[in-house]
């Protein structure tokens, strides 16, 4: 067993009165949490053995086939690890756990019986989502990855890799460095009544006069699953709320949560938005972004009630986030 996470193992008591000679293999820590998850399912008097494997370990499973168990704890849980089948009549086979895996269905299994651009999107997507915030533990794994002689990949979610196994490396590499190729923007933001997305579809005019790319979600009508895919490609990310009740109106403030807990790496970030009577909302935009560990601008936009024509003349903004992405 990989993982205990539910949707790895929840099948688990379902099958256990087939199998009362099975031997449960996990990690040390996969053991711990597998009781703690099942509690007397797992009990000793159910079970012949309960092994709990370190890296290295093996298991010689018959007709040349011998699992070797490699832990890697925090990606992306501490029980985590994964298996690596050498075979010697058929392909080598790494049972990768959550790595290189997509939240996708599919009746074709295999990567090459698939489009390589969805099955790439899915998978970036899906890293976004689940394991950016590990992008650094991540990095250092890679390594020992790249050192088996994997000809096949099978993640626990999503399509098989064999064909293109060199390009979802190579994109674990790159996703994981966390270095941004270019300037490109995302602006995330939400409205009452069309003041901020104003404020949003003319900060998005001006930095598209400049050549850069640029997308605009609004958070009523978005996936914030698809938001942060965009997000962690970017360069920066500019945030903008109503007031409501002197704070965030609650979509942004939902969205900034889950943001931050993925800690997108290298952004620079700015903040805007509009008020009635009280202000609130961009300086707690400021508090969230500077808690994710991004560079944020000094400068911000906050209009009361319903902005002028004038008041949407960005440029001396955009030359200055222009200017903080490292660009001329």
């Amino acid at each position: 067993m990989n993982h205990i996470e539910p949707d790895h193992s929840g099948s688990f008591p379902l099958i256990l009165p087939y199998l009362p000679n099975a031997q449960i293999i996990a990690s040390t820590k996969g053991v711990e949490i597998l009781e703690q998850h099942y509690h007397e399912e797992v009990s000793a008097e159910k079970f012949k053995e309960i092994r709990a494997v370190k890296e290295g370990d093996t298991l010689d499973a018959g007709n040349g086939k011998v699992f070797t168990f490699v832990p890697i704890p925090m990606i992306h849980w501490p029980d985590s690890m994964v298996s690596f089948m050498s075979d010697e009549n058929g392909p080598n086979v790494l049972f990768s756990n959550d790595a290189f895996g997509q939240h996708f269905a599919t009746s074709k299994y295999w990567d090459d019986e698939n489009g390589f651009s969805e099955i790439m999107w899915e998978a970036e997507k899906y890293y976004a989502n689940i394991l950016l915030h590990l992008s650094k533990l991540i990095a250092k794994t890679i390594p020992t990855v790249e050192a088996l002689p994997i000809d096949v990949i099978c993640p626990s979610h999503g399509v098989g890799w064999k064909k293109h196994i060199p390009e979802i490396v190579q994109a674990y590499k790159k996703w994981s460095s966390g270095k941004i190729d270019g300037n490109s923007v995302v602006i995330v933001y939400d409205s009452m009544w069309e003041s901020t997305a104003k404020i949003a579809k003319a900060l998005s005019l001006e930095i598209e006069k400049r050549g850069i790319p640029v997308k605009r979600f609004n958070l009523t009508h978005s996936d914030y699953s698809d938001v942060i895919t965009e997000v962690m490609k970017a360069r920066a990310v500019l945030v903008g709320s109503p007031t409501l009740n002197m704070g965030l109106y609650p979509s942004v403030a939902q969205y900034l949560c889950y943001q931050r807990g993925l800690k997108p790496m290298d952004k620079v970030g700015f903040a805007f938005g509009s008020y009635g009577w009280s202000k609130g909302a961009v300086k707690a935009i400021k508090e969230e972004l500077k808690a994710t560990g991004v560079d944020l601008m000094e400068d911000s936009i906050e209009i009361q009630f319903v902005p002028r024509p004038e008041d949407l003349d960005f440029k001396p903004i955009i030359d200055k986030l222009i200017v903080k992405m490292g660009g001329n």
